[in-house]
């Protein structure tokens, strides 16, 4: 069973993600409000898959993914930004962090399940 973050400052954005993830076969989620908060939980547990928005207070998705990697335990999880940002600049700085993939929201809960599906076969 894949344990799985999502981080993102919207309460809301992230009660959809979670609903989203439930409905299609996974259960395990955790919640995690901010870059920093994400970063203190990820030091404490391991994820098989790491979502995270770009834009947060405390700590952007960039300094997180950044983060994440210089983790030993954390330096190979999948990690999946889902956010407003959709330039190819902005999905470029996200490829050079260290994230696995990119999705834009607002999301549709199908291509989100079939993205997380996808990078966890890898």
């Amino acid at each position: 069973m894949a344990k799985i973050l999502i981080v993102d400052d919207s309460n809301m954005l992230r009660d959809m993600v979670k609903f989203a993830l439930h409905e299609g076969g996974y259960p395990d989620v955790t919640e995690a409000i901010d870059g920093l908060d994400a970063l203190f939980k990820a030091k404490r547990e391991r994820f098989d898959i790491i979502i995270t928005d770009i834009n947060m207070p405390n700590m952007d998705g960039f300094e997180l993914i950044q983060e994440l990697r210089k983790l030993p335990e954390h330096q190979k999880t999948p990690i999946m930004t889902l956010t407003t940002e959709k330039t190819d600049e902005m999905k470029a700085k996200g490829k050079a962090a260290g994230a696995n993939g990119w999705l834009v929201k607002p999301f549709v809960p199908d291509q989100l399940l079939k993205a997380v599906g996808i990078i966890l076969k890898r």
